[in-house]
């Protein structure tokens, strides 16, 4: 990444700092500035802030301008597990292990290269590279997926993401002995000053709600449903780390000593939505993985051997 100082002048003093910066480089657009903030890659002496924020004259705006990579984007025969599909939306049950779409380091092999070639008529919104994707889930979280095939589709699907009225529940094992049935986690996230690719509770962070749930204990492990409230990047991975609890294998937020498995175990097993053009409510459920239910079944017989 190229890291580029500006300091605002009396020309842009005032402005939103999307409108500041691309006026300052035309080769920003505003729709970019915006993602960046968002990912912390634009900084206000060293300060995340809001896209609203209005630049005053002296501030010092660090932008650390991603490196582009040219990604040719191929339709692919990946055999999709698709549990719905109309003329306006689609549902398919990612495996883990799976990018959703092509970025530097996964040009291939993604959901979006998938969808390429099952179908041809996708939400344009998001652009060539995330044609149809509304939302996404982790490289290694498997789960159900929506996907806008039309831009009124995209557009309701969103708005229902922003409204909080989309079901989405995961079921995941995490470390350690959860005393209590149920809670709430409401704690803002935002991105780790220390670890720019690593996600962490901070005070300027985006407001992130959980709801989990105890489904059984195994002695140093629990297993748990957490119920999204909102959808902040990570959000399950961070807070269950924030309350004590890490989720097992997770390379980010978890222990190195845990048990052997490729990634985080987290699966999302529940979506549900209201139709972008019938407004029927719609809700599918995937069962957990087999190497998700093996490694349950692995600690559950390691705790029944421990109690004899």
């Amino acid at each position: 990444m190229e890291k580029i100082e500006i300091e605002i002048t009396e020309e842009h003093k005032g402005s939103r700092i999307d409108k500041a910066l691309s006026a300052v480089n035309p080769e920003w657009s505003r729709t970019q500035i915006q993602s960046w903030l968002k990912d912390s890659l634009v900084l206000v002496s060293g300060i995340q802030v809001k896209p609203n924020y209005k630049v005053r004259l002296g501030d010092i705006v660090t932008v650390e301008e991603p490196e582009l990579e040219v990604l040719d984007m191929v339709a692919e025969e990946l055999n999709l597990d698709i549990v719905y599909e109309d003329k306006d939306v689609l549902v398919v049950n990612k495996a883990r292990g799976m990018v959703v779409h092509p970025a530097p380091g996964h040009p291939s092999g993604t959901v979006v290269n998938g969808l390429m070639h099952h179908c041809t008529d996708l939400s344009g919104i998001n652009g060539v590279v995330r044609p149809g994707i509304v939302h996404r889930i982790d490289k290694d979280t498997s789960g159900l997926l929506m996907v806008a095939k039309n831009d009124k589709a995209h557009v309701s699907l969103v708005d229902q993401l922003v409204n909080r009225s989309v079901t989405r529940v995961y079921t995941a094992l995490v470390h350690g002995h959860i005393p209590h049935d149920n809670g709430t986690i409401d704690a803002p996230i935002g991105r780790d000053q220390r670890e720019r690719q690593n996600m962490a509770i901070v005070d300027k962070g985006r407001h992130a709600v959980t709801h989990f749930k105890v489904i059984e204990r195994f002695g140093d492990y629990t297993l748990v449903e957490c119920r999204l409230e909102t959808g902040r990047t990570h959000q399950i991975r961070v807070h269950m780390k924030y309350i004590g609890y890490p989720l097992v294998g997770d390379p980010k937020y978890g222990p190195k000593k845990t048990l052997q498995f490729n990634g985080q175990v987290l699966h999302a097993g529940t979506l549900g939505f209201d139709h972008p053009v019938t407004g029927e409510y719609l809700e599918f459920n995937s069962p957990l993985p087999e190497d998700f239910k093996d490694l349950v079944d692995e600690v559950r017989k390691s705790v029944d051997k421990t109690e004899e």
